[in-house]
């Protein structure tokens, strides 16, 4: 295993150890969602490189595409639970008391 990807396992390994352990404030929980992207999107990025392709893919900028429009849906999201909820803690949020 090279060191390019044993970085690229950690950062992912990382940042969902994050998000499954460090869950107090949603926004921590979208820093998470936003580092896994980010770390898939490289790899996916260095991976044409690495097979020693003359041609490069489209996945990365289609993943970063929905990694733009997932971080956008999230900041509405922990926007819109501020004002109702008065903070971003997930303690408060409920899905049984609408």
């Amino acid at each position: 295993m090279s060191f390019l990807h044993l970085s690229f396992y950690s950062a992912f390994t990382l940042s969902s150890l994050g998000l499954a352990f460090h869950r107090t404030h949603l926004i921590s929980a979208l820093l998470c969602l936003e580092s896994m992207m980010l770390s898939m999107f490289v790899a996916l990025a260095m991976w044409p490189i690495e097979i020693k392709s003359t041609c490069s893919t489209l996945l990365p900028i289609i993943m970063l595409t929905f990694s733009a429009c997932e971080a956008g849906t999230g900041l509405a999201l922990l926007v819109a639970s501020t004002r109702t909820h008065g903070s971003d803690h997930l303690h408060n949020f409920n899905l049984l008391k609408c």
